[in-house]
This record gives C-alpha cells, structure tokens and sequence, in this order.
C-alpha cells in the first residue's frame, strides 16, 4: 500500500470513529450547554485546544508502542475494536430511549459543581487574569473527560496501525466537526440526537475494524 493509500486510510478510521465516540457523549454536551451560555469561540477554542493536546499525546504513545512487536500489537488493537463495539453494542441495548436527555442533564451537573470548584479555587483565580475564564473552563471540562476514555484509547491504538499524520488530521477534524456542531447547534441539536443510534453505529464500526483488522496480515 503506498503513502497516500495509508494516510486516507489512517485518516478516514480515525475521523470516524472519533465522530462515532463523541457524537451524543458528554463532552458533546459540555460544549453545547457552554455555548448556550457564554461565548461560542471561547467555548470552542477551550475545547480543541484540549482536544490538539489529547491527540498529540495520544499519537505519541501510539507511535512509541511501535517498537513492540507487530504480531502483538495487532492482535491486542484487534481484540480491543472487538471489545470496545461489542461493549457499545451492548450498552447501546440497554439504553434509555431519553438517554440524551440524561447525559445533557449530566453534563449540566458537571458545569454547576465545575463553577462551585472555582469559586474555591486560588490558582484558577490566577488564570483567570490571564486567559478568558470561558476558554480555561471549556479546556479544562474537555480535559477532564478525554482522559482514558474510550477515543483516546483508540486513537492510540489507531497511531500504532495506521499512518501517524493521518490519524492526527483524522482525530481532529473529527473533534473539531462534532464539537463545532454542539457549539452552533447548542441544545437544540443536543436533544435531538439519538445517542442509542450513534453507539449502534459506533459498535458495528469498531467490530467492522476489529474483522478487517483479522484479516490482514500483522506488519513485522
């Protein structure tokens, strides 16, 4: 496979999974309640600088686990797409038909006692004399609920496979179109989507890569 081939391939797996993850999850609502409150660039300039830093990081880790062996990687990045969309699948099974509500309500929960937090807080006192207290709490929410979770996991495992720049393009113009959605579409668009949709979606993406990711022969 040539460059170009592996770069739209890193790419594409990237972008898409990143949307199907954070379509409708709570770092989706977090921007969309921000929005609706305070300044939607700020709101939105916090959240990719968050976002910017997690890929890079995430990409790192990936491109150092690129010294383990192929044969390991593969069947562990294998197995992984296999558990991460069967547990989607599942979760998805399992869902409230107003889970969207729920995790809008949550995402609220999270702001107020983010705001109760600072009050008490010095050091973001601090900061925000020096840079807008909108941007330092969207980086900081955006931050807080990307670390471990599920797209970060799986841009790491996808920097180890694919191709390194293409998974960084891939992994924020995702970020950056599910977040610019949440921005200007705010709640309106918030409510309206089906998080059991997008998580079925999701799970029979991540098992589609799971499968392919089988049939191909591990790099050396």
């Amino acid at each position: 496979m040539d460059t170009e081939s592996t770069f739209i391939n890193g790419f594409m797996r990237s972008m898409s999974v990143i949307i199907v993850s954070e379509l409708g999850d709570n770092t989706f609502f977090l921007a969309a309640i921000m929005a609706m409150k305070h300044s939607r660039l700020a709101v939105l300039m916090g959240n990719l600088a968050a976002q910017i830093f997690m890929t890079t990081f995430s990409t790192a880790i990936g491109y150092a686990a690129t010294m383990i062996p192929g044969a390991v990687t593969h069947f562990i990045s294998s197995a992984l797409f296999g558990l991460f969309g069967t547990k989607m699948l599942k979760e998805a099974l399992h869902m409230s038909t107003n889970k969207a509500a729920e995790e809008y309500q949550e995402a609220q929960d999270v702001l107020k006692e983010d705001e109760r937090k600072k009050k008490q807080n010095d050091t973001v006192m601090f900061l925000k004399g020096i840079v807008s207290p909108v941007f330092l709490q969207s980086f900081t929410l955006t931050f807080m609920a990307e670390w471990g979770d599920r797209s970060q996991i799986t841009t790491i495992i996808l920097a180890v496979k694919e191709n390194l720049c293409g998974v960084l393009l891939g992994t924020f113009i995702g970020n950056a179109l599910c977040t610019g959605l949440a921005v200007l579409g705010g709640g309106l668009i918030a409510k309206r989507i089906s998080v059991r949709t997008v998580t079925v979606l999701g799970g029979l993406l991540f098992l589609f890569f799971a499968v392919s990711s089988l049939l191909t022969e591990p790099e050396e």
